[in-house]
C-alpha cells in the first residue's frame, strides 16, 4: 500500500536505499536452468524445493512490505549485495538494508554516517544483532523520520534510537583503505603461512602465522568469538567501545620467529603496524574475500579504530 506524501521543506530530496541480496533460489536457477532441475539437485541432497522457495517468498514479500512503506515524496533505489561496491551513497540517504545480519555489515564499510535499519525478513531464522527490525514495525520507523519537520525531525529521531557501531578500518601505504564492521583479517589468500614483522606499542616481533584477526565489539560474538574462547576467555570490547581485540592465529615458533605478541586490545589512537614479509597477503573484512586489498613484501599496512561509524537504527 502506498505511503501518503510528506512535506518537502529539506534542502535535498531524501532518498531510501533498499540493499538486498539474492536469494538461494535466485542462485539455484542461474546454475540450474528450471524449477524442475533445482528440485532435482535439492532432493539428491535431502531437500526440499518447497522449503527453498518459502525462503525466498518471504525475503521477496519483506522487500515488497520494506518499499511500500517509503514515502511518495523520497526517491527510492534498489541495490543487490553484489553491487555495493558500484553503488554511489548520498549523505542525504536512509539506507533499508533487508536480509541477514551480514548484510548490514556488507553495505556498511560504503557508507559514511548514513542512518541504517536493518529489517529481518525471517524473525528467528537470523540473529537479529543488526537487522533489528520485523518488517512489520519498517513503516512506523519511516513515518517517524519523513515526519513533516523534515530534516530536523530525522535528525533528533536518529540521535535518539541509533546505536554508533565501532568500525576497524586497514590503511595501505600507498593510500587504499578498507572498512569492516565485525572483523579484517590479514593473512595468506589460502590461509597459508604468512610472513611479516608486527608492531604495537613500541614493541616490535617477526612472525610466521596463520594470520591476524582485528574485532570490533560487533563482532565479538563471531569469528573472534571463537578464538578469544581458545585463549581462556579475554574480555571483548562492546559493540559501540572504542575499541577493538585482535589475535595472531597459529604463530609458530622458530628461531627467527616469535610468539610473544599474539593478542591485545586497540584502543581509539592505538594501531597495529604490519610490515609485509611474503611476496603476497589480503586483507578483508566482514567475510568478503572478493571485495580484499592485496599486500606485497615490504608494505606497511596500518590497523586501528576507523573513524567512521555504522550509524544503526
Amino acid at each position: 500500500m502506498a505511503r501518503r506524501p510528506r512535506g518537502t521543506d529539506v534542502a535535498l530530496r531524501t532518498r531510501a536505499v533498499l540493499v538486498h541480496r539474492r536469494t538461494e533460489l535466485d542462485e539455484l536457477l542461474d546454475r540450474h536452468a528450471t524449477r524442475g532441475q533445482a528440485e532435482f539437485f535439492l532432493r539428491t541432497r535431502g531437500r526440499t524445493l518447497a522449503e527453498v522457495e518459502a525462503r525466498h517468498e518471504a525475503a521477496a514479500s519483506a522487500r515488497r512490505a520494506v518499499a511500500a512503506s517509503v514515502p511518495s515524496d523520497w526517491a527510492l533505489a534498489e541495490v543487490e549485495r553484489a553491487d555495493l561496491d558500484r553503488f554511489l551513497f548520498a549523505p542525504e540517504d536512509v539506507v533499508l538494508v533487508v536480509g541477514q545480519d551480514g548484510l548490514v555489515a556488507n553495505a556498511a564499510k560504503y557508507l559514511d554516517q548514513q542512518l541504517v535499519v536493518g529489517v529481518n525478513p525471517e524473525p528467528g531464522a537470523n540473529l537479529g544483532v543488526l537487522v533489528r527490525h520485523e518488517v512489520e514495525s519498517v513503516a512506523e520507523i519511516i513515518d517517524n523520520l519523513a515526519a513533516p519537520q523534515g530534516g530536523a525531525n530525522q535528525a533528533s529521531f536518529a540521535a535518539l534510537l541509533c546505536d554508533e557501531l565501532t568500525m576497524v578500518h586497514a590503511r595501505l601505504d600507498d593510500g587504499q583503505e578498507l572498512r569492516a564492521v565485525n572483523e579484517l583479517f590479514l593473512g595468506h589468500p589460502s590461509h597459508q603461512s604468512a610472513r611479516y614483522t608486527l608492531a604495537v606499542d613500541g614493541g616490535s616481533e617477526r612472525q610466521s602465522s596463520s594470520g591476524l584477526i582485528v574485532s570490533t565489539g560487533t563482532g565479538a560474538t563471531g569469528w573472534c568469538a571463537s578464538i578469544a574462547h581458545d585463549r581462556g576467555g579475554r574480555r571483548l570490547p562492546e559493540p559501540t567501545d572504542p575499541a577493538l581485540a585482535w589475535f595472531v592465529r597459529e604463530a609458530w615458533p622458530s628461531p627467527i620467529t616469535g610468539v610473544t605478541m599474539t593478542e591485545g586490545v586497540l584502543d581509539d589512537d592505538r594501531e597495529l603496524v604490519v610490515t609485509v614479509q611474503s611476496d603476497r597477503l589480503v586483507v578483508f573484512g566482514d567475510g568478503m574475500e572478493a571485495d580484499r586489498l592485496e599486500v606485497s613484501w615490504g608494505q606497511e599496512v596500518r590497523i586501528g579504530v576507523a573513524e567512521r561509524r555504522l550509524r544503526l537504527l
